[in-house]
Formats: structure tokens, sequence, C-alpha cells
């Protein structure tokens, strides 16, 4: 990985730090904006004056520029750019239209993982991204979609895959995204003519394309989208899995991000602090600011980052061998609308 990607993250993981860790939209924003404030108010053991002199070249304020970066690694949850088409019907979409929730958005979102229960992947890439068909760490969801999307293919443009009664090809999602996201890796395309045996590619490929991107064409909104891989510092991306309250932690991370001093801007933390302990909340933790309190938190993180699960499941839910193509005889899960792709 390129090294000042690495430094990003390194950067990333250290205003980060905390107990429990998923990240939203937002989150990923306001991870990037107090990573220029910590910046900010140590220049003497950062680059800040380099950030500033950049800031300044653009015609921004370094608040700005932070708002930028931020906004960057905020949009790419947002990228239309991963179609998956019906193995019946070929109607190609962005996202599940049969109330999959929260924690499917869209579907661009399974470039985001880098599994590290497991070793290299098809691709040749020395860690993988999200497959199904090799997870160590799932779930309901994780069930549920490879359930709904079998046999479902990646669009590949005209002339490509098809489903029973044709192809709706609207993106060439095959010779676009994943295409870009290769970074010298190699892929075929019957490596995803199957939803539940795609081996997407891992987040830090998508990382170093748009940090390339960045070097040929420099733009703050690209350097963000570089950004939005600091997915990779917490364990449902990294053990990789759409389950196991994913979406919960996310949701709990935002929610708390000033309470639990996640952040390194004490004013707005102090606010925060005072508006949740007017609304009766209870929470009141150190500071994520204290120095010997980061170090613990960062050593945790470091070793469920590189160590994995110590707990995997014991057992695999039992899929059948042979599929059925049928869109109309996907399992319908209690409770949940119907609809195919």
């Amino acid at each position: 990985m390129n090294r000042l990607l690495s430094t990003a993250l390194a950067t990333g993981l250290a205003l980060a730090a905390a107990d429990a860790s998923a990240f939203s939209q937002e989150t990923h924003k306001r991870i990037v904006i107090d990573a220029v404030n910590y910046m900010n108010a140590n220049p003497d053991t950062t680059n800040y004056n380099k950030l500033a002199a950049a800031a300044a070249a653009a015609g921004y304020t370094v608040e700005q520029m932070a708002n930028v970066l931020g906004q960057g690694a905020y949009d790419v949850d947002d990228f239309m750019d991963t179609y998956f088409c019906g193995a019946t019907t070929g109607d190609c979409q962005t996202a599940p239209v049969w109330g999959l929730g929260a924690g499917i958005v869209k579907y661009t979102s399974w470039w985001h993982f880098q599994n590290h229960t497991r070793g290299s992947d098809a691709h040749g890439n020395d860690k993988g991204g999200y497959n199904y068909d090799q997870l160590r760490v799932w779930g309901t969801l994780d069930d549920m979609a490879a359930s709904w999307l079998v046999g479902d293919y990646l669009d590949d443009g005209k002339s490509g895959m098809k489903g029973w009664f044709g192809d709706n090809t609207k993106y060439n999602t095959y010779g676009v995204t994943e295409a870009n996201y290769r970074q010298g890796s190699s892929s075929s395309k019957s490596q995803y003519d199957d939803f539940e045996e795609m081996p997407f590619q891992p987040i830090d490929n998508l990382g170093q394309y748009w940090y390339t991107k960045f070097q040929q064409s420099p733009t703050f909104q690209t350097l963000g989208f570089v950004l939005h891989t600091t997915d990779l510092l917490q364990p449902h991306h990294t053990w990789t899995t759409s389950a196991l309250n994913h979406a919960g932690w996310e949701t709990w991370v935002n929610d708390y991000y000033y309470s639990e001093g996640l952040n390194e801007r004490r004013a707005g933390r102090r606010r925060a602090q005072q508006l949740h302990a007017g609304a009766g909340g209870q929470h009141r933790h150190p500071s994520a600011a204290d120095p010997g309190r980061r170090a613990v938190l960062l050593q945790r993180r470091h070793r469920a980052v590189v160590d994995g699960p110590q707990r995997p499941p014991q057992r695999r839910p039992h899929r059948d061998s042979q599929r059925d193509c049928n869109d109309g005889a996907r399992a319908q899960p209690r409770g949940q609308p119907f609809l195919s792709t």
C-alpha cells in the first residue's frame, strides 16, 4: 500500500480510537475534520503547515478544506457505481428494493471490506474483500442477502452476462468499477456471475485507486475519497460481515461520538456532553485525547484488526449445493417485503 495512504490510515486510527468503533457517513466526515483539527493543534509533530499552504493555494481556508475532505469521505457510500442484475429478469439495480434495510444501503458498500480472517483471494490480493462463500464470520443479514441475490450477476455492460429474459444493463460495473479497483490483481467475468460467490476487491484497492487519481489531478474531494478507508478500523469490515449488529454499531458511534470523547475538539465535546446531560444522559467517560487512554485503545484496536475474530461460529448455516437461479423461487424471510431485482 502507498506510504501516504498508510499514513492517512494511521492518522485516522489515532483520531478514531475508542472502545467500540464502526463508521456511518457522518462519522467518516467527523474523523477527517477532527484529523485536520488535530494537525492544527499539533503543528510541530504533524505536516499542518504544508496542509495549510495547500489549502491557501487552492483558495480555501483550512476549515473549508477540512469540510471538503470530510464530505469526500462521506460521499463514497453514495457512489452509484455498482449494479447487480437479476438472474431471471436481467433488471439491474444499485441497491436492494426488497427491504434489506440499513445494513446494506447500496451495493457499492461491498467494496468496503478487507478480510483479515483469511489470506490471499482469487484475484491475487494479499488480503481479499467481501466474499460470502469464503466468510468465516457472518450473520443473518449476510445469509439473507445471499439468498435473495442468488444467481444475480454484476452488471458488465452490453453483450455481457444476461438474465433468463434479457439484460437491462445500466452501467458497466465490471468494466469500470471493478477494473478501477483491480489495482494490479486479475479478474474474470465468471467470478462475478453469482453474488454468493463473488470475490469483491478489498477496500485498500479502492483507496489506492483514488489516491492515484489524486496524484494525477490533485483535488481535496478525491483525497477525501481515499480517507473512506478508515472503514478498516472497525471489526465488521475486517472480520467481514454485513450482520452482527453492523448497522447498529455504526449508529451507536455516531450518536456518542462527542459524549464518549472520540474527537479532539474539546469545546464541541463539552457542548455535546452538556446537551446529553440535559436530556438525562449518564455517559461521561475520560477524554479520548488523554495519551495514556489513547495508547491502551490503540493497542486493543491493533490486536482486533491483526488477530481477527477470536470466537468464529462453530458451523455454517446449510446452503443447498444446487442453487435455484429462478428469482421467483428465492426464500422470503418473515416480516420482510419481497421483490426481486
